[in-house]
């Protein structure tokens, strides 16, 4: 029997699921591959694997997405590592870089910039390296663990989970469980089992991953910054930042989502 192909974000945030599904009686039976989350996108859509953990704005990419899984990377206000950072309010940056990335990230920082902030400033595309440009009235779109290591350098950090709830009152999801093609049902139950074993042995995944850096509270980072469950709030965030993504695919994306 072949394996079902997986690939997943390479951040810290997938680590309990990663520590779950090579934990379970299912790591025999998947070949698991850690990427950058439009990596993931890529190769979901492209067919190069079967299941992936990808940013939610590649859905609309998908010929038939399909979200398999009860939990995804969310947040409930506050991620922590998405954010735009800079030397100066959002208010004063005249450009702000966009993180290569993920374009679910992206997408959000426009819509957030439209309807919360109502601010219009040059977006830029970046490339590898764009951190070091960050400066003066020039902000940068980060995501992933590179703002652990940056938010300290910046005296003005926009958390993007922060800014949506305080917009909606809705928690975002940023990356999802999707396959573009049927799962057998057996294996969507034993991956959610793995799963939920990885969110429940975040303690033992605590004593062995060393913290981003000195003083990084790891554990507030699992428990309280990302929201792994998708519950009906984030079924509810995903429904609005796609309707905002797309209106045209609001019915069609609706009925694939879980419950």
């Amino acid at each position: 029997m072949s394996k079902l192909r997986i690939t997943a974000v390479s951040y810290l945030n997938t680590k309990p699921f990663l520590y779950g599904l090579l934990h379970s009686e299912l790591r025999d039976q998947i070949d698991l591959q850690l990427d950058i989350p439009s990596v993931c996108a890529a190769k979901l859509a492209s067919g190069e694997v079967d299941l992936g953990l990808i940013p939610v704005a590649a859905l609309p990419g998908l010929s038939s997405p399909r979200l398999i899984s009860d939990y995804c990377i969310g947040a409930v206000g506050d991620v922590r590592t998405v954010s735009v950072l800079g030397d100066v309010p959002i208010e004063e940056m005249t450009h702000i870089y966009l993180d290569y990335q993920s374009r679910t990230s992206v997408e959000l920082v426009q819509i957030l910039l439209k309807k919360y902030w109502k601010l219009n400033p040059i977006l830029v595309p970046a490339k590898p390296g764009f951190e070091n440009e960050i400066g003066g009235t020039t902000g940068g779109l980060v995501i992933g663990d590179r703002v652990i290591e940056l938010e300290n350098k910046f005296d003005y950090n926009y958390d993007l989970g922060e800014a949506w709830w305080n917009h909606t009152g809705l928690p975002f999801v940023f990356a999802a469980w999707v396959s573009n093609k049927p799962i057998p049902e057996s294996f969507i139950r034993k991956f959610n089992k793995a799963l939920r074993a990885g969110l429940e042995h975040i303690p033992q995944l605590l004593l062995l991953l060393p913290a981003p850096r000195p003083g990084f509270d790891l554990e507030k980072y699992f428990t309280q910054n990302i929201s792994y469950e998708l519950d009906d709030a984030k079924k509810r965030g995903l429904k609005l930042f796609l309707e905002n993504l797309q209106p045209q695919l609001q019915q069609s994306l609706a009925v694939s989502l879980p419950g």
